[in-house]
């Protein structure tokens, strides 16, 4: 009988078959190589659009706190004219103001009434003098209330006092100062439609 030695054919086909696992091994290692790659320079360069990004938007949050600094400094400026227009308009208005109201006092003033201080301190006016009599400063609260300059005028002290051999009354008044309402504005009138 004759013999073969298979041996050395099992051995080459085993030989084979370790390069056939080792070159599958090889290529397959080479292609998650390859995605791991592929998706680490996908990922860099994805991170480098969201640099890009974060970098203009933090250059348009810088424009934009500028344009932001300089409307505060146009509203502060507007605030300020705002404060100055006011106080022009409450000058204008108390520059009549006191004139008006000391011509008011003049004319409601009765014969035979002389008025010794007059004084204003914000919404209060405090009035002092002297009359011949009750009835004249009775006649003086009048005519001031019914004014458009005084209101609340009440009577604070009244008392006789001799002067000179002559018995006179002396006084003294608190008043409010007449505040004027605001205009109100007039309503607006509808637009007719065409």
């Amino acid at each position: 009988m004759i013999r073969i030695n298979l041996l050395p054919v099992r051995a080459a086909k085993k030989k084979e078959s370790v390069l056939q696992q080792l070159a599958i091994f090889g290529i397959g290692f080479g292609l998650v190589l390859a995605v791991v790659l592929i998706m680490f320079f996908v990922r860099l360069g994805q991170i480098s659009g969201a640099k890009k990004d974060i970098t203009a938007a933090n250059a348009k949050i810088s424009e934009l706190k500028a344009k932001i600094g300089k409307l505060d400094e146009i509203k502060k400026l507007k605030d300020e004219v705002k404060k100055k227009l006011d106080v022009l308009a409450e000058l204008r208005k108390n520059k009549a103001g006191p004139a008006k109201r000391l011509a008011t006092l003049s004319d409601s003033a009765p014969d035979q009434l002389w008025l010794e201080s007059y004084k204003e301190s914000g919404d209060t006016i405090k009035i002092a003098g002297l009359a011949m009599n009750e009835e004249l400063i009775a006649q003086f609260i009048r005519a001031l209330e019914s004014s458009t300059d005084y209101e609340r005028v009440e009577l604070v002290v009244s008392e006789q006092k001799d002067l000179g051999g002559t018995k006179l009354k002396r006084f003294e008044l608190t008043s409010a100062l007449e505040r004027t309402k605001p205009p109100e504005s007039a309503p607006a009138t509808p637009v007719a439609k065409k």
